[in-house]
């Protein structure tokens, strides 16, 4: 470890400023990740693409918390919170510029590509900036300073389907012309894939000057030199840990039933049986998904004080499965606001298996946090095979995938109300 000693596990001291550029990085990602939503049906309709194939762009930017997640780790360790967050955003930051070359092509591949980079820098900012943000302060507020940075994650994702619509789906979504030769489709993929790159090359300027202000601020904090404890040597054997094993699996499927509804949610939309509105109109209402899980994020906080975390995850999974199957099976209006209304249900999800999984690990905790950040790749899995289901049966009974998601999270829910074992009997580890 060199002298960046800010990689402790010690409360930090120093400029309460870094609280408020922390919580940045969280609407900064937020922001990004969901961008993707309203890339879907331009890639789609620019590259005649199945349901399946166009999945693959969350294939490939969620497939990145896998490959990169322990590494990021690590990184962390060797580097400390500040120059990791500042690595972070440069591959970020690079990810975004990757998007240019991609559009001069008009390639595809080069998209995926693209977003596999920016996914590698959100992961490190992640691993970074959760952990960072936690201890910028006393030790009792710690959990209210996460929950503030939490919101604003909700707040980038809920602003970006917006940008997205504007920016992105403004010059609609329509199919190519049948027909043409590979010259001319060739241009006119290039000329509307030049639409793409603009919002990304923005953020990638945004990321610039935020990395810049994090290396001035390096030194801004400070944490007293000590011994680092036996948390790196204990091994953690998820056998023994059956919260934290079933709690990864509910994240796992959480994510991918949350992308996937996000990832469909415009061409759902735009169905004639649904709103049949328009790309942009249908990217726009995105906003209400992710802003109903803003808002679910705040009332949610006040319920979790009063009710045990796992019976209102049972709760908010079975609501959340009940308006998918319900949207799947109706048409027009009702259709379109009971998927939208999942976004209120999905809000207190991911925190609260968080929290349970995590239970009674100790000092294992950092590596659980680990374990359950991998499981972030189900939303590279799930959204391909919502994809293959809509390619087969259509969008309507392809929301049964994530319905099902739902009810395996409402059992988890379940079981550690029911006071599943977040230790070993034993009692050790």
């Amino acid at each position: 470890m060199n002298g960046d000693t800010d990689s402790l596990p010690r409360p930090l001291t120093g400029s309460a400023r870094m609280i408020y550029l922390a919580t940045f990085l969280f609407f900064a990602w937020g922001f990004a990740t969901v961008l993707i939503d309203t890339l879907i049906p331009k890639l789609k309709s620019l590259f005649a693409l199945s349901y399946t194939e166009v999945m693959l762009t969350q294939f490939c930017f969620f497939l990145g918390y896998f490959v990169f997640s322990l590494p990021a780790a690590q990184i962390v360790a060797r580097l400390g919170y500040i120059r990791a967050i500042v690595l972070g955003l440069g591959v970020m930051a690079a990810g975004c510029l990757l998007f240019s070359p991609a559009a001069a092509l008009g390639l595809y591949p080069g998209f995926l590509f693209a977003l596999f980079v920016m996914a590698a820098g959100i992961t490190m900012l992640q691993v970074a900036a959760n952990p960072f943000i936690a201890v910028l302060g006393p030790e009792h507020s710690a959990s209210s300073r996460l929950t503030l940075a939490q919101a604003f994650n909700s707040l980038g994702t809920t602003i970006g389907p917006l940008v997205g619509a504007w920016l992105i789906l403004g010059t609609g979504t329509a199919a190519l012309a049948p027909g043409l030769s590979p010259a001319a489709l060739a241009a006119i993929r290039k000329a509307q894939a030049y639409n793409l790159q603009l919002p990304f090359l923005g953020i990638a300027a945004t990321l610039a000057v935020v990395a810049l202000i994090f290396w001035i601020r390096r030194n801004a904090v400070h944490r007293p030199a000590e011994e680092l404890n036996a948390e790196q040597t204990t091994r953690l054997r998820l056998r023994e840990h059956p919260r934290l094993l079933l709690g990864a699996v509910s994240i796992f499927v959480y994510v991918g039933a949350e992308v996937s509804i996000g990832s469909l949610m415009v061409n759902y939309l735009m169905q004639p049986t649904v709103l049949g509105i328009s790309a942009m109109n249908a990217g726009r209402l995105i906003s209400l998904y992710w802003g109903g899980a803003m808002i679910g994020r705040f009332i949610g906080s006040a319920v979790l004080r009063r009710l045990p975390p796992g019976t209102v995850l049972a709760a908010c999974a079975v609501g959340a499965a009940i308006l998918a199957a319900a949207s799947s099976s109706t048409s027009g209006t009702i259709a379109a606001v009971t998927i939208i209304a999942v976004g209120l249900c999905n809000s207190i999800m991911f925190p609260t298996i968080f929290t349970i999984a995590l239970e009674g690990l100790g000092v294992n905790t950092p590596k659980g946090s680990g374990i359950l950040c991998m499981a972030i790749v189900g939303g590279a899995i799930i959204p391909v095979i919502t994809g293959s289901a809509a390619d087969a049966f259509g969008l309507s009974l392809a929301l049964l995938v994530p319905a099902v998601c739902y009810l395996w999270i409402a059992t988890y829910g379940i079981l550690a109300w029911r006071g599943l074992r977040a230790v070993p009997q034993s009692g050790g580890r």
